[in-house]
């Protein structure tokens, strides 16, 4: 081979190695720029009217903003409205417009409609959530609202029928995301696959069941504290793997960047038994926790027939029969906190630190023998119904409630058929879980309220008491937080001297990410923010 034809070669062989090189940095470089997570439960909206679920509010999340919004320590802050003010005793509020938020481009009727958003846009949004032929889930967050009206392009009044403290963190929900009326007019309910929204992204693409993607909102109103506009990614890639397995595995390899929650099939690869990540896993995933407004528990229906859930002292004996710590600890790797205080969950100011049911052995057996001598019962018997998601907590109620000389008998069902058994008061004994829809005590305690009896309301337990009717009725018109707050313990406390309540265990957020995700964050209503988020 002459010199010439070498050198050429070499040429080749190093222009290409360069070529590679580049196309393989800027491949790196733009997957630096997108966040890609997995959603396993399908979504059917991106309409935030219909966002009653974590999946759909989180989607929407990135679409849309309201009035208000809620940082991280749940505290409310300004969104699109810049201020506000109550007044005429708390049920007026009155709120102002910044100026300048735009709508997502977009083209209607072959022209760009791109405009700035005015307070007649949530006037109409609002309208939207009573309107009975959009039938949004969303309607009842405006439960206690007497009128809305734009007083002009940057006032929005709304007034309520009596005062309500937590209101303004109902706003903060994303049924109450503002969206152009001319948008939703010309897709009509196609409007679930054509979001307009204002928030840090733009719909992009979406093949159902197969993937959704955003792309950044180069218009975006928000800016960092030094000034630079967010958001920092590009995109936000969304996949639907219905296998949690799949999930991880995909979590693993790097090909995700995000996954939320743990799931039993890889618990015991990912965490000890203390709730921390396993040592082989700290150099390239890194995990977060926070609590979690949501309480997981056993509800005893009041009016059953069965005569042993009738009796206070069987209630209180399984109270007192199973240790939730070791439960914990070794059912869900040490993620939560045990529920020996009330029903109210940790993350809350309302948190009541109440001395609750704590593990009582010798107690539980002796209110069970109690029972016994009482009624004559001598093999005594309860059966809880679950589905087979929580079949493991329940397995081990039964071994351990069991040894008190309660006979513990298990129902699994589909989830669907729980819940509408559940509903129309056929379970005696029922697993149930109640989950913020916003930050205030009065969301866990409306549900033991004697007018929401189920099959018309969240009241499942039919738990009743005048005197805590009249507590909660009193309590909802005090704007005071400290003297609200006491009155929410206090009925706390009520419902679970009743034994009609059995926690289980208070929630926690488990958020893992790839090294090198910054910015994500973490709350207690478990909201996914990804405007502040950078990939390095």
């Amino acid at each position: 081979m002459t010199m010439v034809l070498r050198n050429n070669c070499w040429l080749l062989v190093v222009s290409y190695w360069l070529l590679v090189s580049c196309s393989s940095n800027e491949i790196k470089n733009k997957d630096l720029k997108v966040f890609r997570y997995n959603e396993h439960a399908n979504i059917t909206t991106l309409d935030p009217a219909f966002a009653k679920d974590l999946r759909t509010i989180w989607v929407t999340n990135q679409l849309f903003n309201g009035l208000v919004q809620l940082d991280e320590k749940l505290e409310v802050q300004p969104d699109i409205a810049k201020s506000w003010t109550v007044s005429n005793e708390g049920k007026t509020y009155e709120f102002h417009l910044k100026k300048g938020i735009k709508f997502h481009k977009h083209i209607l009727f072959g022209k760009d409609s791109t405009r700035n958003v005015t307070a007649s846009d949530f006037e109409y949004s609002l309208k939207r959530l009573i309107d009975p032929e959009v039938a949004s889930p969303g309607k009842w967050v405006l439960e206690f609202v007497d009128d809305f009206k734009a007083k002009n392009d940057s006032t929005f009044v709304i007034n309520l029928k009596q005062s309500f403290p937590p209101f303004l963190s109902i706003l903060s929900m994303k049924y109450c995301s503002v969206v152009p009326k001319e948008a939703v007019a010309y897709f009509g309910d196609n409007f679930r696959a054509n979001p307009i929204g204002t928030g840090p992204f733009r719909f992009k693409l979406w093949v159902e069941n197969t993937k959704l993607v955003f792309r950044r909102n180069p218009i975006y109103y928000e800016k960092d504290e030094t000034g630079n506009q967010l958001p920092y990614l590009e995109a936000v890639a969304i996949t639907f793997l219905p296998d949690k397995q799949s999930e991880f595995l995909q979590f693993i390899q790097g090909n995700l960047d995000f996954m939320s929650s743990i799931d039993a099939s890889y618990k015991d690869d990912l965490l000890t038994t203390q709730g921390e990540l396993k040592e082989h896993h700290k150099n390239n995933i890194h995990m977060i926790s926070s609590p979690y407004l949501n309480t997981e528990y056993l509800g005893v229906y009041m009016d059953a027939e069965e005569k042993e859930v009738s009796s206070i002292k069987i209630r209180k004996a399984i109270n007192y029969g199973f240790d939730r710590v070791k439960m914990l600890k070794f059912l869900r790797n040490g993620i939560g906190t045990p529920a020996v205080n009330g029903f109210i969950p940790k993350g809350l100011p309302s948190f009541n630190e109440m001395q609750g049911f704590t593990y009582q052995p010798e107690k539980a057996k002796q209110l069970v023998q109690e029972y016994i001598k009482e009624s004559g019962n001598e093999n005594p018997s309860i059966t809880i119904s679950t589905n087979s998601q929580y079949l493991d907590l329940c397995e081990y109620i039964q071994r351990e409630v069991g040894k008190t000389g309660l006979n513990v008998n298990i129902d699994v069902m589909p989830p669907s058929t729980l819940r509408q058994t559940k509903v129309n008061g056929k379970l005696s004994i029922f697993r149930g879980s109640w989950v913020a829809d916003y930050p205030d005590a009065e969301n866990y305690l409306f549900i033991f309220h004697s007018k929401n009896f189920s099959p018309n309301g969240p009241n499942y337990i039919h738990y009743s008491s005048k005197e805590f009717d009249n507590l909660y009725e009193e309590s909802i018109k005090i704007s005071d937080n400290k003297i609200r707050r006491g009155m929410y313990q206090k009925m706390d406390s009520m419902v679970m001297a009743s034994g009609a309540i059995i926690p289980l265990y208070y929630d926690e957020v488990v958020r893992f990410t790839q090294k090198n995700v910054h910015g994500l964050g973490i709350n207690p209503v478990n909201m996914l923010s990804l405007k502040n988020v950078q990939k390095d």
